[in-house]
């Protein structure tokens, strides 16, 4: 024989503590299974027959049905009104299993009918008259039983003991038990509830008989109707004042959320000048720098032109031998060294060149002659008296004309020589301390006439010697920084 489940109807495979089953053990099984099912429902009555026999005031039961209504598993928790799954039809050839003689010798002729070990469906409305033995039914004895036939028996009378004493068929599988075990847990928490509502019951009605034993008149309840009026008038107020500083509330948060908005429009706007403030400054600061740093050069530049004297170039005096040179132009002549009357006169013209441009730097100017820097052919010319013009070159032609010429070129180097000598006594009238080697009389510097006509070519090219270093004295002094 083979066994199935009841509910799923998959091939079962018996545990072994139930192969062998002994009485001790199905009589402890029996015990602790609950009474028959048709017993007990003899006994059940339902719950609104059981309020209506209740003796309690229609206020406490009207509270319990408020209570069973608002619970969504009050109906389901009745046990006369749960629904059970339905099984399917059972067919004769899923209980047993017929063995052949050569495996099972002596097999009982009658087997328990198969409505004995099975139900027709599991339903807790159904009869149980014919399905509900009180005890499994007797066996007929058989002489020298098989070992599988006995545990057979044994097992089909412990699982038609147990589906006569529970809802379900049996046996069952594991996971059909699992199943079975979480819906009976369900009915126990429903039952705990159903329970509680009972319990709450119970303490309305005896709350309710306390209030009538305790005598309260209608007076009291029309105070304490009163009273309360009073307290929902108060709390309406209440709310009223709420919702009006709710309402003022709102409002001042719009307001601050409005300044809150035009703040941060403004932070945005300062930041925004801020930033154009920081780039405007970055970008004056780098011109500053650049400024700063041309400045600088500038300055530089400046001092080494300051320290630079333009009149030392312009006018390089030195000497060649017993000639004063001026930018390298002999002025003079010695016997045995022929100097061109070209050059000398270009030195003449680049000496008076230089006086011209003393006394302008010092803004000086000269008493009866005026100076006419013209290089080659400069001249000197007076300003008072006849008012005649010198001309400050000369020639070596021997003709009578050449003649009055050099003795015009020898007035012009007198009158030379005196322009010099106001200069000197007008920088000696500022600066004490300037020192002239040598001295000017009327036309001889250091005893030594510029005249050419009545003196030695030596002593006249001394003579212009001395002239240029007294040239060379003015100009250091009137370059000096604190003089010019």
């Amino acid at each position: 024989m083979n066994f199935v489940c009841q509910q799923c109807k998959q091939p079962l495979h018996l545990d072994a503590s139930l192969v062998d089953l002994s009485p001790s053990a199905y009589d402890l099984v029996a015990s602790s299974l609950p009474p028959s099912p048709s017993a007990s429902h003899a006994r059940q009555a339902s719950g609104a027959e059981k309020l209506a026999q209740l003796p309690a005031p229609s206020s406490a039961k009207s509270a319990w049905r408020n209570s069973v209504q608002g619970s969504p598993s009050s109906t389901a928790s009745s046990p006369t009104q749960r629904k059970q799954p339905q099984r399917a039809p059972m067919h004769p050839n899923e209980s047993f299993v017929l063995l052949q003689d050569s495996i099972i010798r002596n097999i009982p002729s009658q087997l328990p009918p198969p409505a004995q070990a099975k139900k027709p469906s599991f339903s807790k409305g159904r009869a149980s008259a014919a399905v509900q033995p009180a005890a499994p039914p007797e066996e007929p004895a058989h002489p020298n039983p098989s070992p599988l036939s006995h545990h057979l028996r044994s097992s089909l009378r412990l699982f038609n003991l147990l589906s006569s004493r529970t809802d379900l068929d049996h046996p069952l599988c594991a996971e059909c038990t699992h199943i079975l075990l979480g819906t009976l847990t369900r009915q126990l928490e429903e039952t705990k509830k159903e329970r509680d509502g009972y319990i709450a019951f119970e303490k309305e009605v005896k709350k309710e008989k306390e209030r009538e034993g305790s005598g309260v008149n209608r007076l009291e309840a029309e105070a304490k109707i009163e009273r309360l009026k009073e307290e929902e008038r108060l709390a309406i107020e209440q709310l009223k004042a709420a919702e009006r500083e709710h309402q003022h509330l709102d409002e001042e948060l719009k307001s601050l959320e409005r300044e809150e908005k035009a703040l941060e429009e403004e932070e945005a706007e300062f930041w925004r000048q801020h930033n154009a403030h920081l780039l405007k400054s970055a970008e004056q600061a780098s011109q500053l720098a650049a400024l700063r740093a041309a400045y600088a050069a500038d300055s530089a530049t400046l001092d080494k032109l300051e320290r630079t004297n333009v009149y030392n170039d312009a006018f390089c005096i030195g000497h060649d031998g017993v000639f004063g040179t001026i930018n390298g132009l002999r002025l003079g002549r010695v016997p045995g060294v022929p100097v061109e009357w070209a050059e000398i006169n270009a030195a003449w013209g680049q000496t008076l060149l230089l006086l011209y441009t003393i006394a302008r730097k010092l803004d000086f100017t000269f008493e009866n002659y005026r100076l006419v820097p013209m290089g080659s052919f400069s001249r000197i010319e007076k300003t008072t008296g006849d008012k005649a013009t010198y001309e400050l070159y000369g020639s070596g032609d021997l003709h009578f004309g050449r003649l009055l010429h050099n003795r015009r070129f020898d007035f012009a180097m007198v009158a030379f020589l005196d322009c010099l000598k106001q200069l000197m006594d007008y920088v000696k009238s500022q600066d004490p301390q300037v020192d002239f080697p040598h001295q000017i009389v009327k036309d001889k510097i250091g005893e030594a006439s510029v005249k050419q006509q009545f003196s030695q070519e030596e002593a006249w090219t001394r003579a212009l010697r001395h002239v240029l270093l007294a040239l060379k004295i003015l100009l250091k002094w009137t370059t000096n920084g604190s003089n010019g």
